[in-house]
């Protein structure tokens, strides 16, 4: 439960970052790379550029007259019906200059009735109040709006060309319109697509939008993709006026002079003029390809419940499962992330993979490092008592708990014990005492270790072994059987070393019985042991006291079982502490293998 409780953890961190957004530009590489698929330019949108060619040919831009954009226009549209659809330029054509040729331009404009010109938004930050009294700075307050001259004003249309950069710096969102003290004012891309709808009859779609009226928007071009040709080349005749009929023509700066440049999501590695990033905008608004960014707060709470979720539950699975289900979440989260931008909607990614990956590296050292060396103590544990081959086994099992939680199988029980070592160890000193027990105990336990048994606990002057535990054993009821003749044997030699040492032998009974029983770590949290418990193990302890020195005694049920392999001479039956019905006893007096 406690574990479980843990799962709020990282869902509350994800809410914090979600607040706090500390890796917005992170966040903003990754959604670049999900949501920005180049689709390629429309064909029907064209850039004459002002470039170095231009410049070269014309001299710098600030000297030119305001001629070049008379004749401009005057030559893409002498001929309404090759003209193009619309003609936009990206440039301030701002404050009265030569009044015959701003004359001419405004001319120009007003004949072919399809130009829009750029103003500009000028900001400056103003402290509010809202209709319930509160107050606020609104660092997006317009002071006023920069027009063409007046003449050209009246004539064209305009849209504001302010570049709406994010917070790392990339242009990956576009404003509508904003409302200024003159009005609802377009953008400069917004209305180009308004102008193209109405010259081509096409409905103007309004998408979803920000309380700023902004937009996340795809860009299909790349740098230098969209059809560009040189002003200069335009002018002297070399390009066709037939090349621009019904395409909307941007006219823009396309040299590195003019500062018009930009860091773009789509080619991080290259800037982006002006002009070309409202080609990508205007595209994006003809066909639909908008975002709105979910509301932090209504993405932050689905995201809490599936993160609170996940690690509730893969909390208490194995290692495998919960990491699958961690990458399986993330990979469902960027693709729900891709539809969703599809279908106008733009969400974060790099909080839900921070929490996702923090949860499986938890996940990592929780269920394996931990786990690893929790085995590493069991096995450091059970090699003190069991064969090491079956150490081994136990340690390349997969299902290492398994193999040591509680269950029923058949198992051989064995129980040895010195006989009259009480009185013995009285006129002893406690030393000899010590040293004879350890004897006895390694001859014990190297018999049992030897035919693969499980040396269970010592009990005082007793031991006790299990057969066929913690994994099947081939032939368990025969090794419990040469384990108890083994000792038997061994301990008439201990029993001359001994009496010639120190002037006392000893003599072992021995227990051995078969059936089932329950094995497993029993204990409490901090004292657990490994052992067999039930009727079977009782059954094996009160053989072992019914044993006479030198003596080893089996139940009938483990000597049918080997009847033919070993010889054992019945002691007829016996009533046994515990048990309600007598069972048969044999003496074991020689087996054949």
């Amino acid at each position: 439960m406690r574990k479980k409780l843990l799962s709020f953890i990282p869902a509350c961190i994800l809410g914090l970052l979600f607040l706090l957004a500390p890796f917005y530009s992170l966040d903003s590489m990754i959604c670049d790379k999900l949501y920005q698929k180049l689709s390629g330019p429309r064909p029907d949108i064209k850039i004459i550029c002002v470039d170095e060619e231009t410049l070269g040919e014309y001299g710098k831009f600030e000297n030119w007259s305001r001629q070049k954009a008379a004749e401009l226009v005057e030559f893409l549209c002498k001929d309404m019906q090759t003209a193009p659809s619309v003609v936009a330029f990206d440039f301030m054509f701002t404050g009265e200059s030569d009044a015959e040729t701003d004359q001419r331009l405004a001319d120009a404009c007003e004949k072919a009735g399809n130009v829009v010109m750029a103003t500009n938004l000028v900001y400056r930050g103003e402290t509010k109040k809202t209709q319930s009294g509160e107050v606020y700075f609104d660092e997006w307050n317009i002071e006023t709006e920069e027009y063409p001259y007046e003449a050209l004003k009246l004539v064209t249309d305009s849209g504001y060309t302010n570049v709406q950069m994010a917070k790392d710096g990339f242009v990956r969102y576009a404003q509508l319109f904003t409302q200024t003290k003159e009005g609802l004012r377009n953008s400069f891309a917004y209305e180009i697509y308004q102008k193209y709808s109405e010259e081509n009859g096409v409905k103007v779609d309004i998408p979803m939008h920000s309380s700023r009226n902004q937009v996340a928007f795809r860009y299909s071009g790349d740098v230098g993709e969209y059809y560009h040709v040189s002003l200069r080349d335009v002018l002297n005749g070399t390009i066709p006026t037939s090349e621009f009929t019904d395409c909307i023509v941007l006219i823009g700066a396309y040299a590195p002079g003019f500062q018009d440049a930009y860091q773009v999501s789509v080619n991080r590695g290259k800037s982006m003029y002006g002009v070309e990033i409202n080609a990508n905008i205007l595209q994006a608004f003809m066909e639909g390809k908008t975002a709105v960014d979910v509301k932090v707060w209504i993405h932050a709470a689905i995201m809490f419940f599936i993160i609170l979720l996940y690690f509730y539950i893969a909390v208490s699975q194995k290692l495998l499962p919960a990491v699958i289900e961690g990458i399986a979440i993330m990979v469902l989260h960027m693709g729900a992330g891709r539809l969703l931008a599809l279908r106008g909607y733009r969400i974060s990614q790099i909080y839900v993979l921070i929490i996702l990956t923090g949860c499986i590296l938890y996940f990592i050292v929780e269920k394996y490092l931990l786990e690893k060396i929790k085995r590493r103590r069991v096995l450091a544990a059970f090699k003190r008592y069991m064969a090491p081959q079956v150490v081994d086994k136990l340690a390349a099992s997969k299902d290492f708990e398994s193999c040591l939680g509680g269950e029923k199988r058949e198992v051989a029980v064995l129980f040895v014990d010195i006989r009259g070592f009480t009185t013995m160890s009285e006129s002893l000193k406690p030393e000899e005492v010590v040293k004879i027990l350890n004897e006895y105990l390694a001859l014990t336990t190297s018999c049992i270790l030897k035919n693969e048994g499980m040396l269970d606990k010592f009990i005082g002057d007793a031991t006790m072994a299990v057969f066929n535990a913690p994994f099947d054993q081939n032939d368990y009821c025969m090794a419990a059987i040469k384990t108890a003749w083994d000792i038997q044997q061994g301990g008439k030699e201990l029993g001359e070393k001994l009496l010639e040492k120190y002037g006392k032998t000893v003599q072992f009974g021995v227990g051995v019985h078969c059936g089932e029983a329950v094995v497993g770590n029993i204990g409490c949290e901090f004292r657990m042991d490994y052992t067999a418990i039930g009727d079977t193990v009782n059954t094996a302890s009160r053989l072992e006291g019914k044993a006479r020195p030198g003596e080893v005694l089996i139940s009938e049920a483990i000597y049918e079982k080997l009847q033919g392999r070993i010889t054992g001479e019945i002691l007829g039956e016996l009533e046994l502490k515990g048990k309600k019905e007598k069972i048969r006893v044999y003496q074991l007096t020689e087996i054949h293998e």
